[in-house]
């Protein structure tokens, strides 16, 4: 039985989207861990939250004091403050404004 044209068509066309998104993907992840350890070589310490995931954390820290995660939550925010305070390179695109702006809890 003989595949038809239309097959083999979608076939490569499948096959080579896959290869290529994971392809990217892979040389994409690869560049961020480089660009990790580049910071961590001239530093001890690096940002671990986005701009907008540490304003979800605070929210949520907000939205529930009494949870039982709510201190741990605490210690990982104030940790990201302080080390986005303290060192000259972030990994995420935080602004000197953004960072003055932000408080401990």
């Amino acid at each position: 039985m003989a595949l038809t044209a239309e097959v083999l068509g979608m076939l490569s066309f499948t096959l080579l989207t896959f290869w290529g998104l994971a392809t990217w993907a892979l040389v994409r992840t690869l560049r961020q861990e480089g660009r990790k350890v580049e910071i961590l070589r001239h530093q001890d310490r690096m940002d671990t939250y986005s701009p907008q995931a540490l304003a979800e954390l605070r929210e949520w820290i907000d939205a529930h004091p009494d949870d039982p995660l709510a201190d741990t939550a605490r210690e990982r925010y104030n940790e990201c403050v302080e080390t986005l305070r303290q060192t000259d390179s972030h990994f995420y695109d935080w602004s000197d404004r953004e960072i003055a702006n932000l408080e401990r809890l």
